[in-house]
């Protein structure tokens, strides 16, 4: 009876080996992972803000509320900052500090 175990036994070692697949793995296959871009540098070179008329200067650009630049669309003009769309991604340009202004001796 031990002869037929071991026999058993060894005959179900011999087959071919089957790799056991983990069922909360994900399916490994041809996925596209895609990477999120860098959000690109803009830059608000100056704001003009009236009552009447509200520009924003952004990579040498002026432009209003509503207009579209390089796909970046002006959300609302404030008087320090600017919401832009920048590809549907919102986000929040501010003027940067003013340069250092350095006088003669």
């Amino acid at each position: 009876m031990q002869s037929w175990l071991g026999l058993v036994m060894v005959a179900s070692l011999s087959g071919p080996a089957v790799a056991l697949q983990d069922p909360t793995r994900p399916p490994a296959g041809d996925q596209v992972v895609s990477t999120p871009q860098p959000e690109r540098t803009l830059v608000l070179d100056s704001i003009l803000y009236s009552q009447d008329r509200r520009v924003a200067v952004i990579e040498g650009k002026a432009l209003t509320e509503g207009q579209r630049f390089d796909g970046v669309r002006v959300i609302r003009i404030y008087h320090d900052h600017v919401r832009v769309s920048d590809s549907g991604r919102e986000r929040v340009l501010y003027l940067e500090g003013l340069p250092q202004v350095r006088g003669t001796q």
